[in-house]
């Protein structure tokens, strides 16, 4: 966030300085003589707008546009977005001449193009030079070998031929050249771990482990992801590392919810019940993070660092309270709610205790979405808000309308309910005198 606004404040400034030296200039007299003549109403104008203001306009316009075009992942709405203030800007200078003060508009236009247009040239030459530097050096082809002289002897008995070995799970991504890269990061653990190795014993509590660690292992393999972690705290898995993958949101919650279903229909048919009743949680968190490759003591490792994982291992464990499976935080759900119905849920603080990250659980993909299930999501989704602004009563309706079919268990509507229970039946029953 602070390097976005780093270079966003560079660039407005750039931008605003070409601007103002155009047009102290005079490069852009003509064109602005020529709306002088259209707008100025006749040279009714009494009033100008002086070059000070004009160019406080020109570097708030270029600096905010900059920032917002490299905030955001949806450029193309926000090109028309630009356009339409572009519009604006000139209908604003139409309305000041009917009141006979004269604003011209070409600065403001030219830095707010600009300031759109020069962000996406830099973030082209930044892709430009990240691609080029993850090509892979090129190698001399090898000298033709020369052909062996025919043997009259019997021949020895070939060596049989060793087979590739299979890369190791950090092997996976060969990328040498450190680098920031937006990802998504998916954590995933046992529902019921703690209440497990508190009543299985240790071999049975080992087995489900295992069977766990292997089944998410070989699903997050199958889907592209990069493991960086296996073992008894869960399983991380990266999506969008080492190929750069603009739809890694999109793989990363899918999966999530494919994961949490599939282990449970693998293990239904199994003799063991505390296997057979064992759940799955997923967290899934997206941002920018380090991935670089380290070596230590002859042996290549990868770092891979930043706040997108520990934010997915606290929606994971989240799970446990709120009753749900999945939760996604922001910056997930902003990528992937085009594939998705999902529902806000709260807000959990992050690395830092003074930031606040809103979590969604995603209900269904929007593809196999009824009419009834995206209803009572956005029932839910408006009692939320009803909650946040306090107003009790509506929100208790909202959440009464998102029920769903009598015995069906959801928690994070349970516990809005039981929350707002007390406050709707004091509101219902107070006088209308008071």
């Amino acid at each position: 966030m602070k390097r976005q606004l780093l270079t966003a404040l560079i660039i407005g400034l750039i931008v605003g300085g070409i601007v103002i030296g155009l047009h102290v200039s005079g490069w852009l007299l003509r064109p602005e003589l020529a709306i002088t003549g259209l707008l100025s109403r006749e040279g009714s104008a009494t009033n100008l707008v002086g070059d000070r203001w004009q160019y406080a306009v020109v570097f708030v316009l270029a600096i905010g546009v900059a920032w917002l075009t490299l905030a955001t992942t949806r450029r193309l709405r926000l090109g028309g977005i630009v356009a339409v203030l572009l519009v604006e800007l000139v209908g604003v200078t139409w309305v000041l001449s009917l009141y006979h003060v004269f604003f011209q508009p070409l600065p403001a236009v030219a830095s707010a193009a600009l300031g759109f247009l020069a962000p996406l040239g830099f973030l082209w030459f930044v892709d430009y030079l990240e691609v080029r530097r993850s090509r892979p050096p090129k190698i001399a082809p090898a000298p033709t070998p020369r052909p062996a002289p025919i043997a009259l002897v019997p021949a020895v008995a070939e060596r049989p031929v060793e087979k590739p070995r299979a890369r190791a799970r950090r092997g996976d991504a060969e990328d040498s050249a450190a680098r920031a890269c937006e990802v998504t990061a998916v954590v995933c653990d046992l529902a019921n771990k703690h209440d497990l190795a508190e009543e299985c014993d240790p071999a049975l509590f080992a087995e489900i482990t295992e069977k766990f660690i292997a089944h998410a292992a070989d699903s997050f393999r199958a889907a592209g992801a990069y493991l960086e972690s296996v073992g008894g705290e869960g399983v991380v898995a990266i999506f969008g590392y080492p190929e750069t993958d603009k739809l890694h949101a999109e793989k990363a919650t899918r999966k999530a919810m494919e994961l949490t279903q599939s282990f449970s229909a693998a293990n239904k048919s199994s003799k063991v019940d505390a296997l057979r009743n064992t759940g799955v949680h997923a967290g899934v968190s997206s941002g920018t993070m380090i991935m670089a490759s380290l070596r230590n003591n002859g042996q290549r490792n990868l770092l891979a660092t930043g706040e997108p994982v520990e934010l997915a291992r606290r929606f994971c464990i989240a799970n446990r309270f709120y009753g749900s499976r999945v939760l996604l935080g922001p910056r997930t759900f902003e990528l992937a709610s085009k594939i998705l119905v999902a529902r806000p849920i709260d807000f959990l603080s992050g690395v830092d205790v003074r930031e606040r990250h809103e979590i969604y659980e995603p209900v269904a993909l929007a593809l196999n979405a009824s009419r009834e299930v995206i209803t009572r999501r956005d029932a839910f989704w408006n009692g939320v808000v009803l909650y946040r602004e306090k107003r009790w009563a509506e929100a208790y309706s909202q959440f009464q309308n998102a029920r769903g079919p009598e015995g069906e268990e959801d928690r994070p509507l349970q516990l809005y309910l039981r929350r707002l229970e007390p406050l709707a039946l004091q509101l219902t029953n107070t006088p209308l005198d008071e």
